[in-house]
């Protein structure tokens, strides 16, 4: 049975900083890191998806938080097709993904900055969050073929934005399509009333690593402002549906992450205290349950 890690996508996020959560005396940089990590062994890391990750901030984080603690970093825009800003990128780079110069430089600062987090045992997964627009085709194929290539050797998990990878007829060539490359896929929680909604289904496609994200089931996905789209509480049954998937995937990866993307003021936070208090009192026979075959 593999490990069950549940924690949020950001340990930064503003709302949550102002919402009280953090105690008087840990609100600095690092008063917060070591505060989260007391409380729970994973977290995503979302600023590097805006900005190329840095050494220093990587070695940093992996001295302020305790073994076993783990680091899902956020793949840089550019590396998964997003805009990007010429101002994330290093002085004199411009955000020119047709330039195979200007990608190679931005891989190799994205590596260089995770490194110190991989070479400590840090480095939980690397997460590829594909735009709405990529969708399933020879080129998609060709893009993901060519990550696999530049992430050989990572934990590596791949969200889909666009249904159609999921939807019924084409999901199982997806998830053979994952697995070929060893790549994670990641299960997700959201409204499900949308055209854009993506079906909560739980492909195991690596052994090593599975990843569930929560985004909140907010109708204002895709179409409102940011706090809209996240703002969300769970409740503990919608969080209990889960709970049974969640020992599924545990039975064929090693480690499977929980991540509340919910994050609007404590929401994030509170979900995932109410998750982990959820899978603490099942039955044990369920916590030790024998994996099955792969």
């Amino acid at each position: 049975m593999g490990d069950i890690l549940v924690g949020t996508c950001s340990w930064t996020d503003r709302a949550l900083v102002g919402s009280g959560w953090y105690p008087a005396g840990r609100r600095d940089a690092e008063g917060r890191l070591r505060y989260y990590s007391e409380r729970f062994p994973v977290v995503e890391v979302d600023a590097t998806y805006y900005a190329l990750p840095s050494e220093r901030n990587s070695r940093l984080w992996a001295e302020r938080t305790p073994d076993g603690f783990v680091f899902d970093v956020k793949a840089f825009s550019m590396l998964t097709g997003h805009p990007t800003r010429s101002s994330a990128l290093p002085p004199g780079l411009p955000a020119d993904t047709r330039d195979p110069g200007v990608l190679d430089e931005v891989w190799a600062r994205f590596a260089e900055g995770v490194e110190p987090l991989r070479r400590a045992g840090r480095l939980g997964g690397v997460l590829f969050q594909f735009p709405p627009w990529f969708r399933p085709g020879e080129r998609a194929e060709r893009f993901l073929a060519d990550t696999a290539g530049r992430t050989r050797g990572w934990p590596v998990a791949v969200e889909f934005r666009h249904p159609s990878w999921w939807e019924e007829g084409r999901a199982r060539e997806t998830g053979a399509l994952l697995a070929r490359y060893g790549m994670a896929a990641v299960a997700v929680d959201m409204v499900q009333t949308l055209p854009a909604s993506i079906p909560p289904v739980t492909p195991v496609t690596s052994a090593r690593l599975s990843v569930v994200r929560f985004h909140g089931r907010s109708a204002a996905w895709g179409t409102g402002t940011k706090e809209e789209r996240f703002r969300y509480g769970y409740r503990d049954e919608e969080l209990a549906e889960w709970l049974p998937r969640l020992d599924r995937l545990a039975e064929r990866a090693d480690q499977v992450h929980v991540l509340f993307n919910n994050c609007c003021g404590d929401a994030a936070v509170r979900a995932a205290e109410a998750m982990t208090r959820l899978l603490d009192r099942r039955p044990a026979t369920r916590r030790s349950a024998p994996a099955s075959s792969h």
